[in-house]
C-alpha cells in the first residue's frame, strides 16, 4: 500500500521570473483541488501562499510556503517558490527537495533574467520539468516565440501538450493536441466547468500541425515512441507514456498553454503534473557520504528502510523552531529520536503535521516521499542530515552563498537592543543568506544580506512582528581583502597576561592564490618535518598557530572584512619557552605583518546585471548603466524588447532601480547576480 502512496505523490515546486505569475497559478491549483474555497489575488494581497504581510503589500513571493492537495488520483505537495533575485537561495532550497517542477513563463515577457536564473538551478539539480506559458490573454502574447525562446534561451526541447485558442484579446479556449478536443473553462463557475469540444475547421488544421510537432519531437527523443510512430500504431495512452518517459529523462519539456487569471487552461496543466512528472520512486536515490566522508553512501528510499531526511527550511514562530523536512526514507513517527548527522546530536520529534501555508494539520507519521514540518528538533539548520541513530549518513548540503551588502543597525534604547538581538537571532535561524555581526567600537549590529530588498524586507518584519524600528545606516558592499605579491611576516609575542608570562614566535610567507580558490594554510616541510627529529615540535603549538592564522583572515588591516585566495605557508615556529597562547598572538602579528609586505588589496563585490527595455528606452537605460561604473558585455533583442548584459561594481548600484525607473518612465525593468569578487 505504502509503494502505491509514493507512486501517486507528486513533490512540485512553481519557478519562475518575478511576475510570471506564480503564486495566482498556484492559487488557482489549491481553488480547483478544493484545498481552498475562495480564490485569492495577488493583486489584492489576499493570495493564499503570500501569507506574510510584506508578500501582501509587495505583491511578490518571498518565502517558499507549502501546501498538500489532492488532484484526481494524485497528491501534490505544491511550494510556490520566490522570483525575485535577492530570495534565490529560497528557490535553491526549495528545488534541492523537489521532484519536479513548473516552470511558468508570461506569453509576453517569455524567457526573462530570473526564469533563466531558477531553470539553470533546477537543471544543476536534475529536476524535471515542464513549462506553462500564462497571461495568453494579455496584449502581445505569442505562444509560438515563448517556445523559440524556450529552446534558444534555455536549451530547452518544448512539446506542446496543449495550445491557445486565439492569443491576447481574442484567447478565449485552449486545444489538447493529444486527444484533439477544444477545452472550454466557465466564467460562472471561475473556471470549475470545463466543457471538452471536438475541433472544428481551422481550430482542427492549426492542431493537427501542432500535433505533428509534437509528434515529431517525441520520436526524436524516445526510441520506444519513434518505432510506434513510424509503423502509424499509437495510441494518446503511448504518447502519454513517451512523454512521461521523455520527461523524467530531461529530455523534452512538455509546454501547456492558459491564463491563470482567467482562469482557463489549469485543469490540464494538473493532468499533466500528474502524468508527466516523477513520484519520488522515479527520481534517482539520493546519494550522500559517511559522517567523516570517507565514503559514498546511496539511500534506500523504501518506506521500510532505516528513515533519513533533510532539512531544507527552518521556521521560527513564538520561540519555537519547526523544521521543514523532506523524507527521503523510511518513516518518521512523532516521539521518535532521531540523529542529526550534520551536529552529531540526537533529539526527539515532538510534534508532525503538514504544512498548508500558513495552516497546519497534525499527523502520526511521514514516510518516504513526504514533506513535512516537524517539531523538536532545536539544534537544526538548513541543509541538515537528520536519520535514525545508527544510520551514519550525510546529505549533501546546500551551497553557502556569499552576502554581498550589508547595513548598520543601532537600537534606539536599551530595552529596544534586546528585542532587536532575538529578532536578528530569529531571521537568521530561518534565512542562511543573513548574517549578522556586531561593531566592536560603536556596539550596532551589522546586518548582511543578498541586497537591498532583502535588507528592506528584514527591517519592515521586524517592524510589524517585533514593534521596533532601529536607526539604519546607509548601505555598504561588503567587501574581502586579498595580497597583489609574495610577503613574508615575523611575529613575537613576550608578555606578562596576568601572572603567566606567554612566549611566541612565528614566520610565515604569504602569496597570492588564483581569483576564487580560497585560503590555504601549510606548514613548511622544514616545520613539519624536521631534520632532526629532536626539533619536533608540540602538536599543541603547531595547532595554535594554525588557528591564529585562521582567526587573523578573519579580519583584514585594511577594511576588517575577510581576506581570501592567499596561500600561507609557515616557515618557523619557536619551540624554546613557548607556550600556546603566545603562538596564537604571534601568528596573527606575522599575519599582519605578511599582509603589509605583500600589498594587501581590497576585493568588492562585481555583479551580473541584466536590463530589459523598450527601444525608445534603451538609450537612457545604457547611459545609466554606464554612469554606473557597468561595462556592457551584450545587447539584443527578444520578446519585442531590448535587453543589455554586464557586470557593475555593487556599491555603484544602490539606488540604480529607483534611477533606472525614473529615467524610463518605469518601463524598465533590471535584475543583478552576484558574479564574483574584483579589485577596486
Amino acid at each position: 500500500m505504502r509503494q502505491d502512496t509514493m507512486k501517486s505523490l507528486r513533490n512540485i515546486g512553481i519557478i519562475a521570473h518575478i511576475d510570471a505569475g506564480k503564486t495566482t497559478l498556484s492559487e488557482r491549483i489549491l481553488f480547483y483541488t478544493r484545498k481552498i474555497h475562495r480564490m485569492g489575488e495577488v493583486h489584492d494581497g489576499t493570495a493564499t501562499m503570500d501569507f506574510m504581510p510584506e508578500e501582501q503589500e509587495r505583491g511578490i513571493t518571498i518565502a517558499a510556503a507549502a501546501s498538500t492537495c489532492r488532484w484526481k488520483d494524485w497528491t501534490l505537495n505544491l511550494i510556490d517558490t520566490p522570483g525575485h533575485v535577492d530570495f534565490t537561495i529560497e528557490v535553491e532550497r526549495s528545488l534541492r527537495v523537489l521532484d519536479g517542477a513548473v516552470g511558468v513563463f508570461c506569453a509576453v515577457g517569455g524567457v526573462e533574467p530570473q526564469s533563466e536564473t531558477v531553470w539553470r538551478q533546477s537543471e544543476a539539480f536534475g529536476v524535471p520539468k515542464i513549462a506553462f506559458v500564462n497571461k495568453m490573454d494579455r496584449v502581445g502574447a505569442n505562444y509560438s516565440a515563448v517556445l523559440d525562446a524556450l529552446r534558444d534561451r534555455l536549451g530547452a526541447t518544448p512539446a506542446p501538450v496543449t495550445i491557445p485558442l486565439g492569443e491576447g484579446p481574442d484567447f478565449h479556449a485552449v486545444a489538447d493536441v493529444i486527444a484533439m478536443t477544444k477545452l472550454t473553462f466557465d466564467e460562472d463557475s471561475q473556471g470549475q466547468t470545463v466543457e471538452t469540444l471536438p475541433l472544428e475547421g481551422d481550430e482542427r488544421e492549426l492542431a493537427l500541425a501542432w500535433r505533428e510537432r509534437l509528434l515529431e519531437t517525441l520520436g526524436d527523443n524516445d526510441d520506444e515512441f519513434m518505432e510506434r510512430y513510424l509503423e502509424e500504431s499509437f495510441t494518446e495512452d503511448d504518447i502519454h507514456a513517451a512523454l512521461h518517459r521523455a520527461t523524467l529523462a530531461r529530455k523534452v519539456t512538455p509546454t501547456l498553454a492558459g491564463s491563470a487569471l482567467k482562469n482557463a487552461g489549469v485543469q490540464p496543466l494538473l493532468d499533466a503534473v500528474g502524468r508527466y512528472l516523477p513520484s519520488p520512486l522515479d527520481v534517482p536515490a539520493p546519494r550522500g557520504t559517511t559522517a567523516d566522508g570517507k565514503e559514498e553512501r546511496e539511500l534506500n528510499v523504501s518506506p521500510d528502510a532505516p528513515f533519513c531526511g533533510l532539512v531544507f527550511k527552518v521556521l521560527m514562530e513564538g520561540g519555537r523552531k519547526t523544521a521543514l523536512v523532506r523524507v527521503y526514507s523510511g518513516t518518521l513517527k512523532d516521539g521518535d529520536m532521531v540523529r542529526n548527522t550534520a551536529l552529531n546530536k540526537d533529539e526527539r520529534i515532538s510534534r508532525l503535521f503538514r504544512m498548508d501555508a500558513d495552516q497546519q494539520e497534525q499527523l502520526s507519521e511521514a514516510t518516504s516521499g513526504d514533506i513535512v514540518a516537524a517539531l523538536g528538533l532545536r539544534s537544526a539548520r538548513t541543509g541538515d542530515t537528520i536519520a535514525a541513530p545508527g544510520l551514519d549518513i550525510l546529505l549533501e548540503r546546500l551551497e553557502e552563498v556569499k552576502p554581498v551588502i550589508s547595513m548598520a543597525l543601532e537600537p534606539r534604547n536599551a530595552d529596544e537592543g534586546k528585542t532587536l538581538d532575538e529578532a536578528l537571532a530569529r531571521y537568521c535561524a530561518e534565512d542562511p543568506t543573513l548574517g549578522v555581526t556586531q561593531d566592536e567600537g560603536s556596539g550596532d549590529r551589522i546586518i548582511s544580506g543578498m541586497g537591498e530588498l532583502h535588507l528592506d524586507v528584514v527591517l519592515e518584519r521586524m517592524r510589524r512582528e517585533y514593534g521596533i524600528s532601529p536607526r539604519a545606516g546607509q548601505p555598504q558592499v561588503v567587501a574581502r581583502e586579498t595580497v597583489r605579491a609574495t610577503g613574508e611576516g615575523h611575529g613575537l609575542f613576550d608578555r606578562e597576561l596576568g601572572a603567566v608570562h606567554h612566549l611566541g614566535e612565528v614566520t610565515l610567507t604569504m602569496a597570492p592564490a588564483g581569483r576564487d580558490q580560497g585560503n590555504s594554510i601549510v606548514l613548511a616541510d622544514s616545520v613539519a618535518h624536521p631534520a632532526d627529529p629532536r626539533d619536533a615540535l608540540p602538536k599543541a603549538l603547531t595547532d595554535e598557530v594554525l588557528q591564529g592564522i585562521s582567526d587573523s583572515l578573519l579580519s583584514g588591516p585594511q577594511t576588517g572584512y575577510p581576506v581570501q585566495d592567499v596561500i600561507v605557508t609557515v616557515t618557523a615556529i619557536r619551540k624554546d619557552g613557548a607556550t600556546a597562547a603566545g603562538c596564537r598572538m604571534a601568528a596573527a602579528m606575522a599575519v599582519r605583518d605578511a599582509m603589509e609586505k605583500a600589498r594587501a588589496t581590497v576585493l568588492e563585490p562585481i555583479m551580473s546585471v541584466e536590463i530589459v527595455a523598450p527601444e525608445e528606452a534603451l538609450g537612457a537605460s545604457i547611459s545609466l548603466f554606464q554612469n554606473c561604473g557597468g561595462k556592457v558585455e551584450e545587447l539584443g533583442e527578444r520578446g519585442g524588447m531590448r535587453y543589455l548584459s554586464g557586470i557593475a561594481p555593487m556599491r555603484k548600484l544602490f539606488g540604480f532601480s529607483t534611477a533606472l525607473r525614473s529615467a524610463t518612465q518605469g518601463r524598465a525593468g533590471f535584475t543583478l547576480r552576484f558574479r564574483h569578487y574584483d579589485s577596486m
